[in-house]
Formats: structure tokens, sequence, C-alpha cells
């Protein structure tokens, strides 16, 4: 991996990307503006302190939540984050539950991704050749670890494991989907996740997810579905909640990485030069 030669330190080593509620969690803001091979971010990245760390937020919807889940320039946020200097990503995010044990205002920290997602640019590697990345285990272990113990010593009973499917959007599911995503043994849907984590991955960078259930998916139980109105309303009740939390796993976030994640693209012949 080739590196561009700087005697600037990085603007930031961790990197947030969520709702825009997160805006008032940092200090000493510094508006940026990334410009990548892929296009603008969904934003200006905001970049400031949070315990003592250097982070870098983007709200992946934009600010004015322009882009739906579909439209999202995943491939231009990820790229212009590591070209900030992070390396370490925490993605929070809403999700609904396909299991009754996880009810609306549960943490779970998942271990796995089911992609149900089509037509999304999912790759940097898209022409010239093939480059095969590992992707078996989608998420960074060290930061779910800190996540999941952040958690518990903050109050939460965080959910520590499980499967995220990621569905297109930007509709819920029908009742149907909802009743076979749950029986592949799959238990939180969303609609972010992916390609998010993969092209965290293509670019060597720890991803870890902080999913906050806001609904009982259209499947598992009667009713008239999920909202809008009750995903925004769940959320907005446990921001402030969910915003401590990630301040907390930033502080507690290993200043030098001892996961498998910076190793991934070891050996392969790149067909880009990363930033």
């Amino acid at each position: 991996m080739s590196t561009s030669p700087s005697a600037a330190p990085p603007a930031a080593e961790i990197g947030v990307i969520g709702g825009s509620g997160f805006y008032s969690f940092l200090d000493d803001i510094e508006e940026l503006r990334v410009e990548t091979p892929y296009g603008p971010p969904s934003d200006l990245i905001a970049v400031g302190e949070l315990a003592g760390r250097r982070v870098a937020f983007i709200p992946r919807h934009g600010r004015d939540h322009r882009y739906p889940p579909h439209r999202i320039p995943y491939r231009a946020n990820l790229w212009a984050l590591r070209s900030l200097g992070v390396r370490q990503v925490l993605a929070p995010s809403a999700v609904g539950s396909l299991t009754t044990d996880y009810g609306p205002g549960t943490l779970a920290v998942p271990d796995q991704l089911a992609d149900r997602t089509h037509g999304r640019a999912q790759t940097y590697y898209d022409e010239g050749g093939a480059i095969h990345v590992s992707f078996s285990d989608p998420y960074c272990p060290t930061g779910r670890h800190t996540t999941v113990g952040s958690a518990q010593a903050a109050g939460w009973d965080p959910v520590d494991g499980g499967t995220l499917v990621v569905i297109e959007g930007p509709r819920f599911s029908t009742r149907a989907e909802s009743r076979w995503y749950a029986s592949q043994g799959w238990t939180l849907v969303g609609m972010t996740g992916h390609p998010e984590a993969v092209l965290a991955r293509e670019l060597a960078l720890c991803y870890t997810p902080l999913c906050l259930v806001t609904d009982l998916d259209a499947g598992i139980e009667e009713g008239e579905g999920v909202t809008m109105e009750e995903v925004y309303r769940v959320f907005g009740e446990n921001i402030g909640r969910l915003r401590t939390l990630v301040a907390d796993v930033v502080k507690a976030l290993p200043t030098e990485r001892d996961c498998p994640c910076p190793h991934v693209l070891d050996g392969m012949r790149l067909l880009l030069e990363l930033p």
C-alpha cells in the first residue's frame, strides 16, 4: 500500500459516520471540503476534538438528509475519511429488529452482515482486474469488543453479535420479506450498513457498527408495520445516550491498531493508490 508523503499530521484518526444529531458532540470544529476520485462526500466533514482524540464526522445522508439510502455516496465518504488520516470508523445507525427479543431502544453490535442491496457501487476495484478482499468477518474485532465493553460500563445491556441484513430501501420490508429474513437467523435489518463495511475493508480501515433498534420489523408482530415517524421518534429519544456512548468508545479505542484490519491488503497488487 502506498501513501502520500507529508510532514503534516493527519487531520483525524477516528471517523464517525452518522446522523445530523452528532454534530454537537465535537469541540473546536473545523469543516473541511474534501474532493475524492468518486465525487464529493455526503457533506462537509466536521473535524474536531472528542475525548482527547481527533475525530472526523460525516453526516451519512447529508445534513439536510438529501441522500436516501440507495443514493448515499458511500465510496466518496470512506475515501474522504481515509484521506484525512482516519483509520478507525464508528458507524451508528437506526435498525429494525427481526426478533421480539430486541425491542426499541436496544443497542446491538452485530458480528455478521448479509447483503440484500442491488445497484449500489460497492467496490473500489470495479475495473482493471479482480481484487478479492477477505470479508468473512466484516467488522473490526477490536472495535466491537471496545464498543460492547464501553456500552456495558455505561449501563447499556448491549447485544453482542448477530447478523445485520442490509436492504436496498428506501421502502421498508413487506411482512413476507421480514419473516424470510428472520427465518434465516438474521437478527437486525437496516439500509445503510452495506456497502459501507466492505468499502472500509477495501481501504484497510477498522469499521464498527453501533445499531440502535428503533422498531420491530413488519413481519415480527401484527400491527400497521414500521413507520418513519416511529423510527425518528425512538432514535431521537436515544440520540443523547448514543452520542455519549460514541464518545466513550472513541476514548477507549487503541491508538495503535493490533487487529487484522490494517493487513487485509498485504500482498495484493493494488489497482489504485490509497490516500
